[in-house]
């Protein structure tokens, strides 16, 4: 897994970047505020998923799967409940192929 750097985007704008998502997973920051915007370049849909590493009384809270269409980028809010001990958050990918990913704050 590679680990997503968080870029922070400033009331005035800023320039932002997005690496090639890798295929065994990657790892992002998670909190309040911070997204992970990510960019289908595929021909078909791709599914990304936020591991929850959580319990509620002792039960798994089921992780977050979400279906990006083919050509679209999407924003995934990554908040406090995807994070594990160190902050960060486990993102897979059902293909990792043309998907470029960025971990993103606005602050």
């Amino acid at each position: 897994m590679a680990a997503i750097p968080l870029q922070t985007l400033a009331p005035g704008g800023a320039a932002s970047t997005l690496v090639n998502a890798s295929g065994g997973g990657d790892t992002c920051p998670a909190g309040d505020g911070i997204f992970l915007e990510v960019n289908n370049g595929s021909v078909s849909a791709v599914t990304v998923t936020l591991a929850t590493p959580g319990t509620v009384n002792g039960l798994a809270i089921a992780d977050r799967a979400i279906t990006i269409p083919a050509g679209e980028r999407w924003k995934i809010p990554v908040g406090r409940m995807y994070a594990k001990a160190d902050g960060s958050a486990d993102v897979t990918y059902s293909s990792a192929t043309t998907v470029t990913v960025g971990a993103f704050r606005i602050v």
